[in-house]
């Protein structure tokens, strides 16, 4: 419960690592008053930004909580606490220090696709605190996605099957979390498998059948947080609630959509649709709609994306289009009242991974995938939003963000990532 807890806040899964993902792409405008955000949506960050060192120093905390409990949990006496509940703690354990060392390698680090995963990371800390202070240097990407698919792997094999409901980890969020994994290093085949877990399940995991299932009990979600007006990430500054929310509706209104995601989206898609215009005429989504309380529930592994992994994995692995990734690129198109696509709409497979791209883009909005999501596939964070921008192409220093300078003074052995 405590691991749980810690990864409510604000800055692990309470939506700021996600906005810091948004604002580094292009689908959302940066309208706030922070200028800790204000840096990092213009790149000029500095390796003091406050923000990103309470994004650092809250994930360790996760991070450090879930080693606890899987070093300690074997050793609690008591023949009453069964070796089922013991598998059952470290399997949940394993798989939230996954989530979150995924995502802040993802922040702090360069995707594998620039050197093949050989490129600094983040440090791996494994152990609990033992009261010695250890300087840890920094791992590999490829140490850091090693660990992360060891840690679902034994979560798979540890947790009890999807009994949990999907406010707990279970082995379907596991599988689910693994194909995103194996997609971002372009293991095709590995993300096709692992995706198959839930798609090749449809009476298991039912997809929603519209756009409108965000905090509700819907199947859509296979992992998220469940907030409420007493227990959630929000504080005084913000939560999902709060950034994607418009000021007349309790929320602070600094995350709307980008004129290039509107006029990307089809007028009839009813995932633009799902909006609301705020007293300054932007438009909001509603999947957090919740300002008020910051309670909506947070997205962390949905069907929706496992679906559109599966097509985009087998497209690039078999190269050809076939009716399965057409299928499966129209479960979120059709729900979201669009016609369906059909084998002749592609010329190649190549026209057939930009549908996927547009598709991910959409279904996805506001969930912080969108900068992993080009910036694995080669391309430009802010084509559209600064056109002559020359520091969001893949590799690019500022395309990811600082180690930060607390972090950097007081550990000689990390290094810092260059351009800071």
């Amino acid at each position: 419960i405590g691991i749980y807890g810690l990864a409510q806040d604000l800055e692990v899964l309470g939506s700021m690592p996600q906005i810091i993902a948004d604002y580094q792409a292009d689908n959302v405008n940066f309208i706030g008053s922070f200028p800790t955000l204000q840096e990092i949506n213009n790149y000029t960050t500095l390796a003091n930004n406050g923000s990103i060192q309470s994004l650092w120093r809250d994930n360790y905390r996760v991070i450090l909580a879930a080693n606890a409990v899987i070093a300690n949990v074997p050793n609690v006496p008591g023949d009453g606490f069964t070796q089922t509940e013991r598998n059952q703690l470290i399997g949940e354990a394993k798989f939230l220090r996954a989530i979150v060392y995924f995502n802040l390698v993802n922040l702090f680090a360069h995707p594998y696709q620039i050197s093949s995963g050989t490129n600094d990371g983040i440090p791996l800390v494994t152990d609990p605190f033992s009261g010695d202070i250890v300087l840890y240097s920094r791992a590999t990407v490829n140490e850091v996605h090693t660990l992360i698919e060891q840690d679902l792997t034994d979560a798979i094999s540890l947790l009890p099957g999807d009994d949990l409901g999907n406010s707990q980890a279970t082995v379907g969020a596991a599988h689910a979390l693994l194909s995103r994994l194996y997609l971002y290093r372009e293991d095709w085949t590995k993300a096709a498998s692992e995706a198959n877990y839930i798609v090749g399940n449809p009476t298991t995991y039912v997809p929603a059948t519209s756009v409108d299932f965000y905090s509700k009990a819907s199947g859509e979600e296979l992992f998220t947080l469940v907030n409420t007006a007493v227990d959630n990430g929000g504080t005084g500054s913000g939560g999902w609630d709060g950034y994607y929310e418009p000021s007349e509706q309790g929320g602070r209104g600094d995350c709307p959509f980008s004129v290039d995601l509107i006029n990307t989206f089809d007028p009839a898609d009813e995932r633009l649709l799902f909006s609301e215009t705020g007293d300054n005429g932007m438009l909001y989504t509603r999947k957090f709609d919740d300002g008020a309380n910051d309670a909506s529930n947070v997205p962390v592994i949905r069907i929706g994306e496992i679906y559109l992994n599966r097509a985009e994995a087998i497209a690039n692995s078999g190269g050809v289009v076939t009716q399965e990734i057409v299928d499966l690129l129209n479960m979120t198109r059709l729900r979201a009242g669009l016609t369906a696509y059909v084998l002749a709409d592609f010329v190649d497979v190549n026209s057939l991974l930009d549908a996927i791209s547009d598709e991910r883009r959409f279904e996805l909005a506001f969930e912080g995938h969108r900068r992993m999501d080009l910036l694995r596939t080669g391309r430009d964070l802010r084509p559209a939003i600064d056109p002559d921008f020359s520091e969001s192409q893949p590799g690019d220093n500022l395309t990811i963000l600082p180690i930060p300078q607390r972090e950097m003074d007081l550990n000689s052995n990390l290094t810092q990532n260059t351009g800071y």
